[in-house]
């Protein structure tokens, strides 16, 4: 199965840490947050990576060139920086079949591989891990909505009234059926091509998706003190082992 990993942004909420260097390559415990991401998805099966490049480009592409770990890297430029369904568009000539896509700034330490296989069993359109938080953190994030049967039936991003306390987390499985959702946004009030826009779309034209609940933990590194909590983690994980 391919993976899209999104690593485009430029990371201004985690400076100083990016002034010289893409989010991505921000580093946990001496390591890229972005080599966490794809060993992962390598430990899931994940056998090619579509890699969408932006700020500071250059950098992720000579460090990893054209694989990792014996995996083929392809990379795809997101120019602007408008929003994750624009983002995911830019992979689309790259793509052939089911993919999973990741978010190149979320660490995880949990059940990936279960959304994975609820993919396979073509009993749904996409699955997507998701989360609960307390609800006063909820509105950080996309809130799902879900029936008695745990699909999910409506995404809200950000909302101010959180319909739920439940969120998604970074790590989807999807068709080819999201690109052409994708294609279908308009830009939200923030001026982005917003994914969750897509997954409604999806939703509306009676495409199914499953929610796996996250059985673990993750890490969203938006703030240098979101690194520090993920590397407490990863160091307090190996101390188990």
């Amino acid at each position: 199965m391919q993976a899209v990993v999104l690593a485009a942004g430029k990371g201004t909420r985690l400076e100083p840490l990016t002034d010289d260097k893409p989010k991505p390559l921000v580093e946990l415990n001496g390591r890229p947050i972005l080599e966490d991401v794809f060993d992962n998805l390598i430990e899931i099966g994940v056998d090619e990576f579509v890699v969408v490049v932006g700020y500071m480009k250059e950098k992720i592409i000579e460090r990893y060139e054209d694989e990792y770990r014996g995996v083929p890297i392809t990379y795809a430029h997101q120019r602007e920086q408008n929003g994750l369904a624009h983002a995911l568009l830019q992979t689309e000539s790259h793509v052939d079949g089911d993919f999973v896509l990741m978010l190149g700034d979320n660490i995880f330490r949990g059940n990936l591989g279960d959304v994975v296989n609820r993919q396979r069993e073509d009993r749904a359109d996409a699955a997507f891990l998701v989360e609960e938080v307390p609800y006063e953190e909820a509105s950080r994030y996309g809130v799902c909505d879900t029936n008695e049967y745990g699909e999910i039936e409506r995404v809200v991003e950000k909302p101010d009234d959180p319909p739920s306390n439940l969120v998604m987390t970074g790590f989807y499985t999807f068709t080819p059926a999201i690109f052409h959702a994708c294609h279908l946004v308009q830009p939200s009030d923030r001026g982005e091509y917003e994914l969750t826009d897509a997954i409604n779309l999806l939703i509306q034209s009676g495409r199914t998706i499953d929610a796996i609940r996250l059985d673990g933990w993750r890490t969203d590194i938006g703030y240098p003190e979101d690194r520090d909590e993920a590397e407490e983690r990863i160091q307090e994980a190996k101390a188990t082992e």
